[in-house]
């Protein structure tokens, strides 16, 4: 084997390997789980009442490019679904409130963003791709764990929101 074919496979493991942790790693939280008590992890500011409601719970960060694009999708579902038992609960990642409120100014949201500062709801969640998002059910269970943002992502989302709040 010639040093370019070594590492073109060693790259190729690599890359595989990184893949396969990535996935198998993604999120203690999995499908049928119920969400943990969010008050219990110490998030600034306020968290609205979830309880009966479908929630698509955003981990995102200023410095995400994807999570940008994300929030007017997001922003567009808060006011088309809220009346029907329906919220976006965004929480940033951001290690300062100034980089947060840096980009909710240039990028106004409907929905209400609390911070996890001491990102223990982001450890309790194992997430660490932004954004990261899971959508939870009426009665607070994990039904959906999804990872990064691009457009053809959001409407199977909605179908899948939709899906939920039609549940009784």
């Amino acid at each position: 084997m010639n040093r370019r074919t070594f590492i073109h496979s060693t790259s190729a493991l690599l890359g595989s390997l990184a893949a396969a942790v990535s996935t198998s790693s993604f999120a203690a939280w999995r499908q049928g789980m119920a969400l943990p008590d969010l008050s219990a992890f110490g998030l600034e500011g306020t968290l609205p009442k979830l309880k009966g409601k479908v929630v698509y719970l955003d981990f995102w960060a200023s410095w995400c490019a994807p999570c940008k694009a994300s929030f007017p999708v997001l922003n567009g579902w808060q006011q088309q679904l809220a009346g029907k038992g329906f919220t976006v609960l965004a929480v940033s990642v951001d290690e300062t409130a100034q980089a947060m409120q840096g980009f909710l100014k240039k990028n106004s949201v409907s929905f209400p963003v609390v911070r996890d500062a001491e990102h223990k709801l982001v450890a309790a969640a194992d997430v660490s791709t932004m954004p990261s998002s899971f959508l939870i059910d009426r009665k607070g269970g994990v039904r959906l764990a999804h990872t990064g943002f691009h457009a053809k992502d959001a409407a199977p989302l909605e179908a899948q929101i939709k899906s939920l709040l039609a549940e009784s």
